[in-house]
């Protein structure tokens, strides 16, 4: 079994940990200020809407596609020098055609743009096709995308109230999408990307797929929580710490497994082809799966047992704990024994109960064995205790 694998066996047993819950507080910084960056960079610089959004000049020619396709046409417009043109993108239909889209221009732009096209792609300016695309068209693209993410943030709140029996489950994992998607807008806004209907399929997708974390490890809690009121093992939180402790390492190896080819497509659609919707959705997939993995882990665990925490039964099950450790060290104080308390991996022991231990015997020395109860007689001399003749065994 591999180093990574051990580690993880280790983790789902309770002999190792790491205290996510405890350190809350810190993720919860973390995230705040990464909010706070990414709303910063949205109301200052803004989105860099595509073409669909805030319309536009789209053209399409003719050509056999080659590797320098892209850069070819993108450099032959920008040659143009025309008005308003901003940074054309360019992208490739099949092998047989190039398209090229910019904002709007002025009727002479418009000519200068086709008869660039039409050089480079060597076709006639007549095979050069031009069509102008409305922001309205766009602004209904951006209208039917907000409202396919509060159906889903409604649906995901419902769904996730009928399984787990939980609403603060369901405000947790809302709250972590929340988190998800404004921190992946954020990234689009100061980096300057274009956003196009590509980035609005990759950040409902990345929803998707930060929810499914986050339902993973919620389904763990529920299982180490069952019946937690009725003992004095450990605290809510505990439980909790041991669900996230427990699925860490195939969440480590689930966002691995998917940031690799994401990773790959961002690559090959930033620096290779330049500009398409590969970069568009890429950008949208790698950063929204970096996002949802932490806050599956570090965020949505833990507001949840912030606000199990405020329920008066769990208050009591934390009294409880708290006498139970106070009092395991009392003992321990008094026997000289070290004492277990109960953590998330594993219930308190009883001092005196594990005082005499098979580590704390001298080397080479055999176990005592237990010596039968003794009762005193007549002469005043101890003598074994006996059963009864009808409880002996035959």
């Amino acid at each position: 079994m591999s180093k990574l694998g051990q580690l993880g066996a280790k983790l789902h047993r309770g002999e190792v940990s790491y205290d996510f819950i405890g350190h809350r507080k810190i993720w919860f910084t973390v995230s705040l200020v990464l909010v706070a960056v990414s709303l910063l960079g949205l109301f200052t610089r803004g989105l860099a809407l595509g073409i669909e959004f805030k319309g536009g000049n789209e053209f399409q020619a003719k050509v056999k596609i080659t590797d320098h396709t892209v850069q070819d046409f993108s450099d032959a417009v920008k040659a143009t020098n025309a008005k308003d043109l901003g940074d054309p993108v360019v992208t490739t239909i099949g092998d047989g055609a190039v398209r090229v889209q910019t904002k709007p221009l002025a009727q002479d732009d418009i000519g200068k743009v086709k008869a660039a096209i039409a050089q480079k792609a060597g076709v006639p300016v007549e095979q050069v096709t031009s069509s102008q695309i409305g922001a309205s068209w766009g602004q209904q693209i951006a209208d039917k995308a907000l409202l396919a993410l509060i159906v889903f943030l409604v649906l995901v709140f419902a769904v996730i109230w009928l399984y787990f029996r939980e609403a603060k489950g369901s405000a947790a994992a809302i709250i972590a999408l929340i988190h998800d998607v404004t921190i992946t807008v954020g990234v689009y806004a100061l980096i300057g990307f274009d956003v196009t209907p590509a980035t609005v399929i990759g950040v409902l997708t990345i929803l998707g797929y930060s929810l499914y974390d986050t339902v993973v490890v919620f389904d763990k809690i529920r299982e180490n929580t069952r019946g937690i009121t009725g003992s004095n093992r450990f605290t809510y939180s505990d439980a909790t710490n041991l669900a996230v402790n427990q699925t860490v390492v195939r969440s480590i190896n689930t966002t691995l497994t998917a940031l690799l080819p994401v990773g790959a497509i961002l690559v090959v659609g930033t620096w290779v082809l330049g500009t398409g919707p590969l970069k568009d959705l890429s950008l949208a997939l790698f950063v929204g799966i970096a996002v949802g993995a932490y806050s599956s882990i570090f965020i949505a665990p833990a507001l949840l047992a912030v606000f199990k925490e405020r329920e008066p039964g769990m208050q009591a099950l934390n009294k409880r704990v708290t006498a139970k450790k106070a009092q395991l060290a009392a003992a321990a104080a008094a026997t000289g024994a070290p004492v277990a308390v109960a953590t998330a991996g594993a219930p308190a022991r009883s001092a005196v109960k594990d005082a005499p231990r098979k580590q704390d015997r001298p080397a080479g020395t055999a176990p005592t064995p237990a010596a039968r109860p003794l009762k005193a007689t007549g002469s005043g001399r101890p003598q074994p205790s006996r059963k009864p003749r009808s409880k002996r065994g035959k």
